[in-house]
């Protein structure tokens, strides 16, 4: 299996990394996989910032909103998803 090619955005909150990733995924046709150690919570938005249909700018996010406050959920849980992700788009 080909290893995927990645490009990573990283810096610290409301630095503007959601509007750099829509940016260049809108440029290279990509998508984005969060890694949002908070938005993966359901229910959270307006705590974690959660992007809005209009700041996503019709490019595909994952791993947004996918577990439920009360569940146990772990990084290797968010690696199986994420992973998956990656490997599909």
């Amino acid at each position: 299996m080909t290893k995927p090619r990645l490009l990573v955005v990283t810096g610290p909150t409301a630095s503007g990394k959601t509007a750099v990733a829509v940016e260049i995924a809108l440029r290279a046709n990509g998508e984005v996989v969060s890694a949002d150690s908070m938005q993966i919570y359901r229910g959270m938005d307006i705590l974690t910032a959660m992007p809005t249909e209009e700041e996503m700018r019709g490019v595909a996010h994952h791993m947004l909103a996918v577990a439920d406050p009360g569940e146990k959920y772990s990084v290797a849980a968010y690696r199986d998803m994420a992973l998956k992700c990656i490997y599909d788009i």
